[in-house]
Formats: C-alpha cells, structure tokens, sequence
C-alpha cells in the first residue's frame, strides 16, 4: 500500500552542520523520516539499486519498505513514492509470530529493487530464505539456505543480523552471514562463509565490546561491516569496519579497518542497516538506516558518507 511520509533533513554534527569529515568517511547527507502507519519501522535490512535511486528495506516485524530517494546534486534531501507491504510465509500469508518475523538481513541475488530475488535471514527462528519479489508481492519463499553446524549457538535474539555478498575476486558470490554476538572461546566475533570457492567459518576480532548489525559487499570483493554497541550509562554508539577482500578467508582472525566510530553525541541512532551503490562519479556512496524498535524515543534515520 503507498503510504505518505514526512522528511526532515539532518547533519551528522548537530553542532557543526556544515562539517562533512568523520573519521575516514564523507558524509553526504541524512534524513529523519517518519509515517503515521503502524507498519511502518522496525528496519534492520537494507538494499539499494546500482543508481542509488530506489530503496528497499525490510522490518523485523514482518514487513517490507520500497521507496524512491531524492537528491539535490549529491545530497541526499528527500524519500518518495513509499510503499509498504507485508513479508509472505511459505503459505502465501503475511508472517504471523514474533519469532518468524524478525527479519535482519537481506542481499539481492538478482534483479534491484522492485523486481528480483533476495536472501533474508531471519533471528530467534533461526533460518536464510530465498525470496523472490516483485512491485506488489515480497514472496512467498522459495527456498531456505542450510546454516553451518556452529549456527546451532546462537541466542533466540543475537541471530543472522548481518548478510552480504561477495561480488568480486576470488570469493565473488559467496554469501557472508554474521550473527549478532556469537563469540568463539577467545571472545571474538564468528561469521559464516556460505556457497562459492571456500566456504567455512571466518573471526572478526570483537573491538570495544560492539557487536555486528549488518555488512555489504563492497565492489572490490571487500566488505563493510556494521557495528554497535549499546549500554544505559553510556547511550548508543556505532562504528563502520572494511574488510580487504583479501582478508576474507577461512579460519581467519579479521581485524579490519575502522572508517568511522561515533557515540550519540552526533546524529545516530539504532543503525542495523547498510548497502552501496556506486554513484555517476564514481565514488563508493554507504547508505545506513536505523531500527527505531516502533519506540517514540528512537527514529527512523537513513544517512549517506562516501569511501575515500
């Protein structure tokens, strides 16, 4: 169902609007967005087509957003042409519990946007579905992804937050999928290389007590890797991690490198979702989306930087 949404641009910085410097990243441009539908909310996945122009995102409670994103030159001003619609179980119907619901990854096979076919990783019923999708329809599945046996500790709640695709080099077209928090026994973070050349498990060194809430694959065969972490003494934080292509390997402690880490004094809130695209100039463009947990104290922010 089309839906109407208000927007409100935002900076990073409050304090500093006009600044576009974090860490190693340029920020191109945020917005608050909000919508009188009790649909609408909960977004932990996230995928842009090849233009940046069109946005779909799926919620954790069973539902899913397309929409059109607006620019003023490279700046992100504004969302359009919203469409809301529910995710559909095996039988046709909309997901009906909490715990087939929760949907927290996403990554396109084939096709962009508004047509296609996507994995979906869903936490507490703990499972990666093939999906195909059309303008009007997200699914039924078609199919289900068999999870490596070390799958079997995860938590009800710290599932398949995070799921990618590798789409160049010597991995391209495995798929990645990281738990949110599933630690081996020296307390790092484990992931899951699925299908293509090397399948297996990978480690991503735990930094600061973060935990993973989504990856994209970069066009260089890399990833990025979205983190946060989240204590009532201290707030919310965030951070933003690359993985060199190269680093991705089986049995591999991955350290990465941190583009960006930023606490709530700058303009964040619940960030779960990432996706690139490549913009007309060439530059490596990083969307975010941030799960607002259907509260009134949190929101719904989608927010643009650019790679080095």
């Amino acid at each position: 169902m089309a839906t109407r949404v208000s927007v409100i641009p935002i900076a990073f910085d409050r304090d500093q609007a006009q600044k576009t410097k974090f860490g190693k990243l340029t920020f191109r441009g945020g917005l608050n967005v909000f919508a009188r539908s009790a649909h609408f909310g909960g977004y932990s996945a996230l995928a842009l087509n090849a233009s940046g122009t069109s946005l779909l995102a799926l919620s954790d409670a069973g539902s899913w957003m397309r929409a059109s994103l607006d620019y003023d030159g490279r700046r992100l001003k504004g969302l359009s042409d919203v469409t809301l619609g529910p995710i559909l179980d095996r039988d046709g119907k909309p997901l009906r519990s909490v715990a087939r619901q929760d949907a927290e990854g996403m990554t396109l096979l084939s096709g962009d946007t508004r047509s296609g076919t996507a994995l979906v990783s869903f936490e507490r019923d703990h499972r990666i579905m093939r999906y195909p999708f059309t303008p009007e329809r997200f699914g039924p599945p078609t199919g289900e992804v068999s999870l490596p046996k070390a799958a079997r500790g995860m938590s009800d709640n710290l599932g398949l937050e995070a799921l990618a695709t590798i789409r160049a080099g010597r991995m391209e077209g495995t798929i990645v999928a990281f738990p949110e928090r599933l630690k081996d026994r020296n307390g790092n973070l484990m992931g899951f290389l699925i299908g293509g050349p090397a399948p297996g498990t990978v480690t991503v060194r735990r930094l600061g007590g973060f935990d993973l809430t989504g990856a994209a694959g970069l066009p260089d065969g890399g990833l990025l890797l979205l983190e946060r972490r989240f204590r009532y003494s201290e707030g919310v934080k965030m951070r933003i991690r690359r993985i060199k292509a190269s680093d991705l390997r089986r049995g591999k402690l991955i350290a990465g490198e941190v583009l960006l880490e930023a606490s709530d004094i700058l303009n964040i809130d619940n960030m779960e979702a990432i996706a690139v695209h490549s913009a007309r100039d060439g530059q490596t463009v990083l969307t975010l989306m941030s799960d607002d947990n259907f509260s009134a104290f949190q929101r719904t922010l989608i927010m643009q930087f650019t790679l080095p």
